[in-house]
């Protein structure tokens, strides 16, 4: 599956979206007690975002911000079928963070086939704090094989990036696929500066699950 766009591209396009329309549902957000995960469902054509969405964990324990961002895809922004754009080949999902198995199941049953994300689960569970995302895919799904290793059984991966349903990809690898040396190391640098503006709600985060802000979420 290839890309819609040269990664250049795809880098302006989802940062600018996490910037400009992301970051200021997620100060909202976290100030009453979600975290601090959002999406995007963009034009392939236009790289535009259709849907932006953030986490909504006061009101649900299922309203990710992928989730969110699906739903409101389909009931609030295109309720009329006819005039839908088609998640298989008019959009681009974009997660601010890797999405957890709800999300990816959700992402697949939507139809969507070419998803990117900022922050891996490493970033999740050792940035924010929030582990939940390789808790539930080690402890649920990942099963041992007969005879299997501890060591091999930790090395497998977590979920197939390539599968029939999509491909899914960091900003960090889109980084890696610019040509030019001299962009690549821009690029970089943006991600890091945009990555760094979570760091601030981060901590409004934690410091209302510290107080003990309410949220419908177990895991918090």
């Amino acid at each position: 599956m290839a890309p819609s766009h040269p990664p250049e591209d795809l880098l302006g396009a989802l940062l600018g979206t996490t910037e400009s329309d992301i970051i200021p549902l997620t100060h909202a957000g976290v100030s009453s007690g979600s975290k601090v995960f959002g999406a995007a469902i963009l034009s392939s054509a236009s790289l535009k975002p259709y849907t932006v969405a953030t986490n909504d964990e006061r009101a649900s324990p299922l309203l990710h911000g992928e989730i969110n961002c699906i739903q409101k895809f389909y009931t609030s922004f295109f309720p009329d079928p006819t005039n839908r754009p088609d998640p298989r080949g008019d959009c681009v999902f974009f997660a601010t963070h890797e999405p957890c198995s709800l999300c990816l199941s959700g992402i697949a049953w939507s139809g969507f086939r070419e998803v990117y994300f900022l922050f891996t689960y490493e970033d999740s569970r050792d940035r924010f704090a929030i582990p939940y995302d390789i808790d539930i895919l080690e402890s649920v799904f990942r099963v041992r094989a007969e005879g299997e290793a501890d060591d091999a059984l930790e090395r497998r991966a977590l979920y197939n990036r390539d599968n029939k349903f999509f491909q899914a990809r960091s900003l960090g690898e889109l980084v890696e696929a610019v040509q030019d040396p001299v962009a690549r190391e821009r690029w970089r640098a943006e991600v890091e500066r945009v990555k760094g503006l979570y760091d601030g709600l981060s901590e409004v985060y934690q410091e209302g699950k510290a107080k003990g802000v309410e949220s419908s979420s177990v895991w918090k």
